[in-house]
């Protein structure tokens, strides 16, 4: 791939297609991360955003690049494990905007030691904090979300992986966590597709992010995947963030209870 269809592929996409439109992305930790990415690609067409954080330490990260889009970010602080926490921020939300046309989920969260090694040494503790934060938040915050979601109907977007379905050395909880998001994004479409309300996951390739740096074998991964993918590439951020964009824009009206892969193909390669 040249240097040229590199700086195009990376040149963003603007209109007017979410123009007036309003939404929540929950899990943007820095100026790297995925989330972030998905917000500026919805910033890019218009929308206005809200996001969380969870605890002081990334209040300060999260307010700094809200601070660099058009308009008023609202932040909200929220640990996705508590309840109280999220009805907070919906009432807040209620409050703010009136209505919400869609909800980004973004968070995922394992201990470093049911990371490496066997997925059968899992923690009790670690496999109820992994599937809790990274899947049950889901349910939790789309419920929350639902009134408000329902007012002119809504698109939900969870991020997702191939390790959900396929085994990916070092992912290992994680992966059953992903598998559980996946099953979630069906059961919450077919609940609330009477209400307008559509919810899809995106399965990104890896993308070199501080969280995926977390991953033991990183690296390698990363080099694997160029060399398998049909593309013969590595996934660009912005490339998701563009898919995440069409699932919550009006241009995916039909499309619910799906996970479209964003990997440069290599989900469809054999052994």
């Amino acid at each position: 791939m040249s240097e040229l269809q590199t700086a195009a592929e990376k040149t963003p996409f603007k209109s007017d297609l979410l123009k007036g439109k309003k939404g929540l992305v929950v899990g943007v930790a820095n100026k790297r991360s995925i989330a972030w990415a998905v917000a500026r690609a919805l910033s890019n067409h218009g929308a206005q955003l809200a996001f969380t954080y969870q605890g002081d330490r990334l209040k300060e990260s999260v307010a700094e690049l809200a601070a660099t889009l058009p308009g008023k970010s609202p932040l909200y602080p929220c640990d996705v494990t508590q309840d109280e926490e999220i009805k907070k921020v919906f009432a807040g939300l209620g409050e703010e905007f009136g209505s919400l046309q869609f909800l980004v989920h973004a968070v995922a969260f394992a201990k470093k030691e049911d990371l490496d090694g066997r997925t059968v040494d899992t923690s009790r503790d670690g496999f109820q904090l992994a599937l809790n934060v990274s899947s049950y938040s889901l349910i939790a915050l789309t419920k929350a979300a639902e009134p408000l979601l329902e007012k002119e109907g809504g698109s939900v977007a969870a991020l997702t992986y191939l390790g959900s379905e396929k085994v990916i050395p070092n992912y290992n909880v994680m992966g059953v966590a992903k598998a559980a998001l996946e099953s979630a994004v069906r059961y919450l479409a077919y609940d609330l597709g009477k209400k307008r309300i559509r919810v899809n996951g995106v399965s990104a390739g890896p993308v070199n992010t501080l969280a995926a740096r977390g991953i033991s074998g990183f690296t390698s991964m990363l080099e694997g995947h160029r060399h398998r993918a049909p593309l013969g590439r590595n996934v660009e951020v912005e490339e998701v963030a563009n898919t995440a964009f069409f699932l919550l824009s009006p241009l995916s009206s039909g499309i619910t209870g799906e996970v479209i892969y964003c990997d440069a193909g290599y989900r469809i390669m054999g052994a």
